[in-house]
């Protein structure tokens, strides 16, 4: 019974997998083999290795041998001769997304994501060298997900004859249909706790949920986000110097990938990230003492770190001074992202993730608070009246840009310059500058009504979806401000 699941499984996983260019077959369960064997008939030598998904160690992904005489060595480097059938079986070892692919033999293994899950490719290599296996999910090869197959012998003669391919002029990225029942993944910017106050020190416990989310990047535009629990950014965190802080991580079972967290309000290894690398369907715990005040990032720390920030797994966590922070009419929690695409900026459809955009620090899109132009609708803009004092808790996920946070038409009072809480505050700053991983609080009072508008003044930001509104209710100041509107503002 349970092979008739995992067969029926794999038979739908399958079908999902019509675009793939697989020389060779692939194989849902070990019930499958005779396919291969039949396959193979004709072919003089059968080469064949076993390979399974490994995480944890050095380096943190890897593939390691089973059986023979690559058995436990890590990323072996595998053999064979031109004309050989090589037959390649990967097996995961864990429930994370992981493939198999070899680029000059279009070796291909497909998707792996259950435990234990097995693939079987098997090709013909037809040229001498040496070639890399390797994953294709984003970030894994790059942190040690690879091996070497060493061919020898001559060139077949099928391909030192073969035609060279045509040149071809690259098209612009397309999209697939924007996923149907794509979610906001926008927090709004007054979902954030209640101060402190003035206690003694306790203990707290916090709760979140890694869970990956088909959301709504913009209009018409859908991408698969990671997120602490289903928003962006993830829930705030709230507590006060000398708290001893529980913190449980639960990887919700649909998830696709390991995720953690690192809270840069930890003193200790990893920032917590140490305790939590966690399975789908699994949950880590940890605890930490919160030694200093301050406004911190936190982010999931999980390979590739960079990778898992983009797509959305980043939060803040305030430490109050004892005795707590003086009190405001309005606070208010922003933070700005990047967001790396393989299709252009305004694409309509469900975008992927770029890895190489990444590395070179190409974003197509800026967000505050998870998506394109998230803070300047009705629902989530933030509000105010005449004559109130505002604190924005602002932070920078990145995982790249660094940030220079202003308020078109405000001055802040103070500025807890890179979120220090016990250093006197700057007065009176046009801009602050942010950087990725970072975080500062201002504080001003609003004195005339209008909108006001939220930017990096790295302003070529803005258009590509980074801003956000302050709209402030109440009586004219004309002693304060004053004079007759005008067409054509960019304000």
């Amino acid at each position: 019974m349970k092979n008739q699941k995992f067969n029926e499984y794999i038979t739908q996983r399958l079908d999902r997998r019509d675009f793939l260019k697989i020389t060779g077959v692939i194989v849902g369960s070990v019930a499958a083999a005779p396919l291969l064997r039949a396959a193979a008939q004709g072919n003089t030598n059968i080469v064949e290795y076993t390979l399974q998904t490994i995480m944890g160690q050095t380096p943190p992904m890897a593939f390691i041998g089973v059986g023979g005489g690559i058995d436990g060595q890590i990323n072996p480097q595998l053999t064979a001769n031109v004309g050989d059938t090589v037959r390649i079986t990967v097996i995961n070892g864990d429930p994370v997304l992981h493939d198999l692919k070899i680029d000059e033999f279009n070796v291909y293994t497909g998707e792996l994501l259950m435990l234990d899950e097995q693939a079987t490719v098997e090709f013909v290599p037809d040229h001498p060298g040496d070639f890399v296996y390797y994953c294709a999910q984003p970030g894994h090869r790059q942190i040690g997900m690879w091996g070497t197959l060493t061919v020898a012998g001559e060139a077949l003669a099928s391909y030192v004859n073969a035609t060279p391919m045509a040149m071809t002029v690259a098209a612009v990225p397309t999209a697939a249909p924007a996923t149907a029942g794509a979610v906001s993944v926008v927090r709004n910017p007054a979902d954030l706790p209640v101060p402190v106050g003035d206690r003694g020190p306790t203990n707290v416990r916090v709760n979140l949920n890694a869970i990956e989310v088909n959301g709504i990047l913009a209009d018409g535009t859908t991408y698969r986000y990671f997120t602490f629990d289903g928003q962006i950014p993830g829930p705030m965190i709230r507590v006060q110097v000398g708290d001893t802080v529980e913190v449980n991580i639960r990887n919700d079972s649909s998830s696709q990938m390991h995720h953690s967290i690192d809270l840069h309000a930890v003193t200790g290894p990893g920032g917590g990230a140490v305790f939590t690398q966690t399975n789908p369907g699994e949950s880590t715990s940890f605890s930490f003492k919160a030694l200093a005040p301050g406004v911190y990032v936190y982010h999931c720390a999980t390979p590739s770190v960079a990778q898992h920030i983009a797509n959305g797994m980043y939060g803040l966590i305030v430490v109050e001074p004892a005795g707590g922070l003086p009190p405001v009419d309005r606070e208010f929690y922003v933070m700005q992202g990047e967001v790396y695409t393989v299709q252009p900026f305004g694409t309509q459809g469900n975008l992927t993730f770029d890895y190489q955009a990444m590395l070179d620090e190409r974003p197509q899109y800026y967000v505050f608070n998870g998506a394109s132009m998230a803070l300047t609708t009705d629902e989530n803009a933030l509000r105010a009246n005449v004559d109130e004092t505002v604190r924005i808790y602002f932070g920078v996920g990145g995982p790249n840009k660094i940030s220079s946070f202003h308020i078109i038409g405000e001055i802040f009072d103070r500025v807890y310059n890179l979120g220090s809480l016990t250093s006197p505050p700057l007065t009176d700053v046009q801009t602050t500058i942010v950087p990725p991983g970072g975080a500062t609080m201002v504080e001003f009072k609003v004195e005339v009504p209008g909108r006001y508008i939220l930017v990096d003044h790295a302003l070529s930001r803005l258009e590509r979806g980074l801003a956000g509104y302050l709209y402030v209710e109440g009586e004219e100041q004309p002693d304060i401000f004053n004079g007759v509107l005008t067409e054509g503002s960019g304000h």
